[in-house]
């Protein structure tokens, strides 16, 4: 019973991580209306962001998030300006332009391997890590400290998110674009200018989730693709487009593969994960927590 209680707990801090790295992914999708296939290098350009940071200024891995944070906002912003914007211009009659998929395919391709030719293929971690090796002590359940702090941080993430869209001006003006950006140009806002915030907001909270997973995971060019595939898998699962049904979802698949490996082999877990996903395909379309409106 201890073991299960232990990896339901571990499960729950995983998943959470999970859902942070899907969280950027469901905030671009809900903006623009496209998937972005680059999203996986995102976040393997935040993990290397935050590496560096923290092996050349000896800062603790979460302060690392006073450059990650900027640095991915911007590199979202003008990824977004001047790659994605003229699709969308040259399609403007098209709500849900399919060459940004070929275009996003592209830079995930692009990114990897120019941190490929730069960084090499080594598997890089912190040399000198405050967090490593942490535990904490509940009578006979032992909890990893940096995957607490990870959890801690995707759920303050999320509500910060949340609390941005629904409070604030530029917020508001952004899910005003999601529902219907024709009506939100004749208002006068940006359509343009709103998707480069979203894309570079998306790009940020990534980075984000880049900083959470520094300091017990390794980092290497292709990392992304791992929680790439992932990220898929739980913005479908909670909802294309729900901020709080990208951190359910990653939850859900983080019990899954934590306690199914009790009941059976890892590949079972995996077949669960796999056939959840396309139940959930099958069945209700828009996601667990999926509306009408995304927002």
């Amino acid at each position: 019973m201890i073991y299960f209680i232990e990896d339901a707990i571990n499960g729950i801090m995983m998943g959470s991580i999970y859902g942070l790295t899907a969280l950027g992914l469901t905030i671009i999708f809900g903006v623009l209306k496209v998937v972005n296939f680059a999203h996986g290098s995102l976040l393997m350009v935040g993990m290397y962001i935050a590496f560096w940071t923290v092996t050349l200024t000896g800062l603790h891995p979460y302060l690392s998030l006073i450059f990650v944070l900027p640095l991915m906002f911007l590199f979202g912003y003008f990824l977004q300006d001047i790659v994605i914007k003229p699709i969308f211009k040259a399609e403007k009659d098209v709500r849900e332009p399919l060459t940004v998929i070929i275009v996003t395919t592209g830079v995930w391709y692009v990114l990897d391997n120019l941190t490929l030719l730069l960084f090499g293929p080594q598997y890089r971690s912190i040399a000198e890590n405050p967090l490593k090796g942490q535990m904490i002590e509940i009578g006979e359940i032992f909890i990893s400290v940096p995957k607490l702090w990870g959890c801690v941080t995707a759920v303050v993430t999320a509500v910060g998110v949340y609390y941005f869209f629904q409070r604030t001006r530029t917020g508001r003006a952004i899910r005003a674009t999601s529902l219907d950006r024709d009506a939100a140009s004749l208002s006068g806002i940006n359509q343009f200018k709103i998707y480069n915030l979203a894309f570079g907001i998306g790009a940020a909270v990534t980075g984000i989730a880049g900083v959470t997973l520094i300091p017990f995971y390794n980092i290497f060019p292709t990392v992304g693709v791992l929680f790439d595939i992932k990220g898929f898998i739980i913005v479908v699962l909670g909802g294309l487009g729900s901020i709080h049904g990208a951190i359910i979802g990653g939850v859900i698949i983080g019990l899954i593969e934590s306690i199914g490996p009790q009941f059976m082999t890892a590949t079972w877990t995996e077949a669960i994960v796999y056939g959840l996903f396309l139940l959930v395909l099958f069945i209700k379309p828009s996601g667990l927590f999926g509306v009408k409106y995304d927002w």
